[in-house]
């Protein structure tokens, strides 16, 4: 059997190449994709080479191994179904849809421990968004939001507007989030946030500032979340939090430098800079939560929310190529780009 893998070169282009699929070991199946997920953020720093060489891939990760080199698979939010089991796993596990934390390919082989299985009342489509609700979810156990908290979001790509929506299910006051697409903040509102600003117009930090005098409750945040992938965003982010505010940086920005402003009352308002990455459980959980836990709570918000809408363009496996060109022109209609194996 043959499969088709997706490779990044780190200099703009990907190359689809046909690979021989390797029999499944007796522990073992063979799973066929139906779709995998591109990370806009991640993989376009991939995409065009923008990460440290120095640092491994994921370690958390079995499927990736070593440091960033090219030519690298990459891709962690892929759905399939199992076509082939190995002796030693029963035949009953064919037909079943799984999740996997894999790189974009058509086939691969995967012990069953290695894989998510899905429940029936969840499609695939939803599904497809399982590694990055469980980011959001990890995002408000780092942030842990209070009754009553003024919250702003920056960035509402698909994590950012997952963990709008993770916020909309808690008595906050209010929740602000900021971005340039005009699609992207009319779903911002529709997934529950209160106000939605456009950062590329007046002083956004003045702008945030007057809505929350509106509501009453304070000119500054208790907390916020810095999801936009822009460095320069950290120091808005900075401004606009309170006294002892709290900052969780869920973007990774590569080798992007964030130059930051901790001259003016960063130091003496005690602003508390928080970075979340979903490899990890915050040491604070550990005792009572983990990994497998915190996946079937992102299970059931899928099923609750109803992420399937945000996919706004699908790619055959062979113009993958056109689905991140799409990606890099920053284009304001772009939300979630799937990859398609038929």
């Amino acid at each position: 059997m043959t499969r088709k893998s997706l490779y990044f070169s780190g200099d703009g282009t990907i190359d689809v190449r046909d690979e021989s699929l390797p029999d499944p070991k007796p522990h073992e199946v063979v799973v066929e994709t139906l779709f995998s997920g591109i990370s806009a953020g991640t993989e376009s720093l991939i995409f065009h080479g923008n990460v440290p060489r120095d640092m491994s891939v994921d370690p958390s990760l079995k499927a990736y191994s070593g440091e960033f080199r090219y030519p690298l698979k990459y891709g962690y939010s892929l759905v399939g179904t199992i076509v082939e089991t190995g002796a030693e796993v029963p035949k009953t596990f064919r037909d079943t849809r799984v999740f996997a934390f894999h790189p974009h390919e058509s086939h691969f082989t995967a012990a069953m421990n290695d894989l998510i299985q899905l429940p029936e009342a969840l499609s695939s489509e939803n599904a497809v968004f399982l590694a990055n609700m469980e980011t959001a979810v990890n995002f408000l156990m780092d942030g842990q939001p209070l009754i009553g908290e003024c919250v702003g979001v920056f960035g509402q790509g698909v994590v950012g507007l997952l963990t709008t929506a993770l916020l909309n299910k808690f008595p906050l006051d209010p929740v602000i989030t900021t971005d340039f697409s005009p699609l992207r903040r009319q779903l911002s509102t529709d997934f529950g946030a209160d106000y939605t600003l456009d950062p590329s117009g007046s002083n956004i930090v003045d702008e945030i500032r007057s809505v929350l005098r509106t509501t009453g409750s304070t000119s500054d945040f208790d907390l916020v979340y810095e999801l936009s992938g822009s460095p320069e965003a950290l120091n808005d982010a900075i401004a606009v939090a309170g006294y002892e505010g709290r900052i969780v940086i869920g973007s990774w920005y590569g080798n992007k430098p964030a130059h930051l402003d901790l001259g003016g009352s960063f130091h003496r308002s005690k602003i508390k800079l928080v970075s979340s990455q979903v490899s990890h459980i915050q040491s604070g959980f550990s005792g009572r939560w983990t990994k497998t836990r915190r996946l079937a709570v992102a299970l059931d918000m899928l099923n609750d929310i109803r992420p399937s809408t945000l996919i706004t363009h699908r790619f055959p496996v062979n113009r993958a190529q056109e689905a991140f060109n799409l990606l890099a022109s920053a284009a304001q209609d772009i939300v979630q780009v799937v990859i398609t194996y038929e």
